[in-house]
């Protein structure tokens, strides 16, 4: 994706920023014009560009749960199952149809200034894929070929992250200078299908153009693979039913999708990336192989991130937000129950009271990811600095009924989420200038993208095969296909995929989209486009869901001192022990003598204090254009759903 900031990127903008203005790429970048000859003069300078735009895309990008480039937002994420909070666009107290409240994302004026937004992205990338071979004739037509590979594939990720707020969009290939007279510049939105053609026409050139792999002094740019894999991902949205009103009925667009994805996995595969390890351990272990901003194989595309502390480092902020108070960071991320009673159990069954589920005693006999996504009360959670890591997050009352909390840990769940932590981070400055590079594309995801085409094709013994290859990797036994049985039909092969990218990509920011694409908040759609996957899938939908917090309390009352300051010393869970399961019984067994849940005062989704339950409208699955670019664009249409600028009713349909 970007090269890591302080060695790549932010030295070559402190080097441009250093010369004269008339060197200056990014002044020249003001006037919205081509900057002048000079700058493809060498090889360096025009890397410099390249470095700014990946800046520009990814600079933002701190954290797993985040979303679209540029902005780089987890406000989706946490629309989800995953994280508890009320979000603006699922509070059912409010209800959005006007132009005025849709989606800020696509931008607004332009002006005669730098504006880090999508069509000025694409400007960016338009302007060098023109001049480079033209004004850089005399650099290496492999060192232009690879130039220009890497700007292709950015300006189609930035037209799939428009498409999927937006649908369709205007396609702008060339660069424009802005005018309101000139008629050849009012392009019109395009539809979702011309949209995805013009995106899977750079994907292809940038595979064309881009090597397997990079040198390791430039590794994290974007490979062939990496091109190769996205298409996978914009063919496999365009399949699904948002986008898809025939998707049960026919298999073009699946078909195309699998070809993809069977091609990036040959090409990624041929290049050396693969599932990491063999053990839920080296699971655990390859979110942070990179923090160092090395070599991953099962990242097709990694942020690479710095542990420097000055303002040329770009640094992870997950680690600190999710880590303990007691262990120097911010504040656990509480999981809601609904993520704790999501995974399966050892045997890959999932967990309900029939297969022998304790929800109270959450963390006895689960998947072994469990273990490496969540940390709880009595289990280790390593950090460089501390030689006794078990955490203890859990509350007891005194006679008065005042709380108190172990170790200042106040949390209103008894899981907090630990997944793509480095376990031997430094909490120095409480965890803030963390190197973890974020896997924002990891080989287990293309597993799956395949997994899904397969099971919509019918063809569901391949499907549940790339599905064993999955939890193969982290040690759940064979039997009965890992635990995942064998579907009835392609609803519940498709199901089964769905359930296992929840689990093995939960919180990496994908859940979202998969919602979004498969339209699982509720069966009601808008006028004119289908949908009813909800029930076809055999789920629940989501809206007039909760997500719920509960506190591990003692069950005693007691006084201010922690009632099992002592007991707990003997107490040592950890996930790496040869006797684990000895351990989790011991823990089980403390927990029943001591604990229970209690609801926490105010819900994990609430307004003003008063518990709501999800309501996501269907106009939201695709944006609005705002009023600011309805008005300097007057000649786009609506989004149906949304009204316009003037208060009409939209006729931009996304599925024709």
């Amino acid at each position: 994706m970007k090269r890591q900031i302080n060695k790549y990127i932010a030295l070559a903008l402190f080097a441009v920023l250093s010369t004269s203005c008339s060197d200056n790429f990014l002044e020249e970048k003001k006037n919205f014009g081509s900057v002048d000859d000079s700058f493809y003069q060498n090889q360096e300078r025009a890397t410099w560009y390249i470095n700014n735009v990946y800046f520009d895309y990814y600079s933002a990008f701190k954290s797993p749960g985040q979303s679209l480039v540029g902005s780089f937002t987890d406000v989706y994420s946490r629309m989800t199952e995953e994280i508890g909070g009320v979000q603006p666009l699922i509070n059912p107290n409010i209800t959005y149809v006007n132009a005025a409240d849709a989606s800020g994302y696509y931008g607004g004026k332009l002006e005669d200034k730098i504006n880090n937004v999508p069509y000025n992205r694409i400007r960016d990338c338009n302007s060098f894929i023109a001049e480079v071979d033209v004004k850089g004739a005399n650099l290496s037509k492999s060192f232009r070929d690879q130039a220009k590979g890497q700007l292709y594939y950015l300006r189609a990720v930035q037209y799939f992250d428009l498409m999927k707020v937006y649908g369709g969009v205007p396609i702008v290939t060339e660069v424009q200078t802005p005018s309101a007279i000139d008629e050849a510049i009012k392009v019109p939105r395009a539809t979702v299908g011309e949209v995805v053609e013009q995106i899977v026409k750079d994907l292809d050139m940038a595979a064309s153009l881009l090597p397997s792999t990079w040198a390791s002094a430039e590794y994290g740019r974007v490979t062939k693979g990496a091109a190769l894999a996205v298409k996978s991902r914009v063919l496999l949205t365009y399949a699904s039913p948002l986008f898809n009103k025939n998707w049960d009925s026919s298999n073009e667009r699946w078909n195309a999708a699998l070809q993809a994805g069977l091609a990036a996995e040959t090409e990624l595969s041929s290049a050396g990336y693969g599932l990491y390890g063999s053990s839920a351990k080296d699971w655990q272990n390859m979110f942070a192989i990179s923090a160092n901003n090395g070599f991953c194989p099962e990242a097709i595309t990694t942020q690479l991130l710095s542990t420097n502390n000055t303002n040329l480092g770009v640094n992870n902020s997950w680690e600190r937000g999710i880590r303990l108070f007691s262990q120097g960071g911010v504040s656990g991320m509480e999981a809601p129950k609904e993520m704790i009673d999501l995974f399966p159990l050892d045997d890959g069954r999932r967990p309900t009271t029939a297969n022998g589920y304790d929800p109270f005693l959450f963390f006895v006999k689960r998947d072994p990811r469990f273990y490496r996504t969540f940390a709880f009360s009595g289990v280790k959670w390593d950090y460089k600095e501390n030689a006794k890591p078990v955490i203890w997050a859990y509350r007891w009352m005194d006679n008065a009924s005042k709380p108190y909390y172990s170790d200042s840990n106040n949390e209103t769940s008894p899981a907090l989420v630990r997944k793509m932590t480095d376990v031997t981070a430094t909490n120095a400055s409480s965890f803030q200038y963390s190197g973890n590079d974020i896997l924002e594309y990891r080989y287990a995801e293309l597993l799956l993208n395949i997994a899904e085409c397969y099971a919509a094709l019918g063809q569901t013994s391949n499907s549940v095969a790339y599905l064993g290859r999955i939890r193969n990797r982290v040690g759940i036994p064979s039997g009965n296909n890992y635990g995942i049985g064998t579907p009835v039909d392609k609803y519940a092969a498709i199901e089964a995929v769905l359930y296992e990218r929840r689990v093995e990509l939960a919180y990496e920011g994908k859940r979202f989209w998969d919602i979004q694409r498969w339209m699982l908040y509720d069966n009601v759609t808008l006028p004119g486009t289908t949908g009813g996957t909800v029930s076809k899938l055999g789920l629940a939908p989501i809206n007039g869901t909760q997500r719920t917090g509960n506190y591990l309390q003692y069950k005693n009352t007691a006084t201010s001192a922690d009632p099992l300051a002592a007991a707990r010393a003997s107490i040592s869970a950890d996930p790496d022990a040869a006797n684990f399961q000895a351990q989790l019984a011991t823990l089980a067994t403390f927990y029943t003598n001591n604990f229970i849940l209690v609801a926490p005062p105010v819900p994990m989704d609430q307004v003003n204090n008063v518990g709501v339950k999800i309501k996501f409208n269907p106009n939201y699955y695709i944006q609005g254009l705002q009023n600011t670019v309805l008005a300097q664009n007057p000649w786009l249409k609506q989004t149906i759903g949304w009204k316009d600028a003037s208060g009409g009713e939209g006729d931009y349909n996304y599925q024709q």
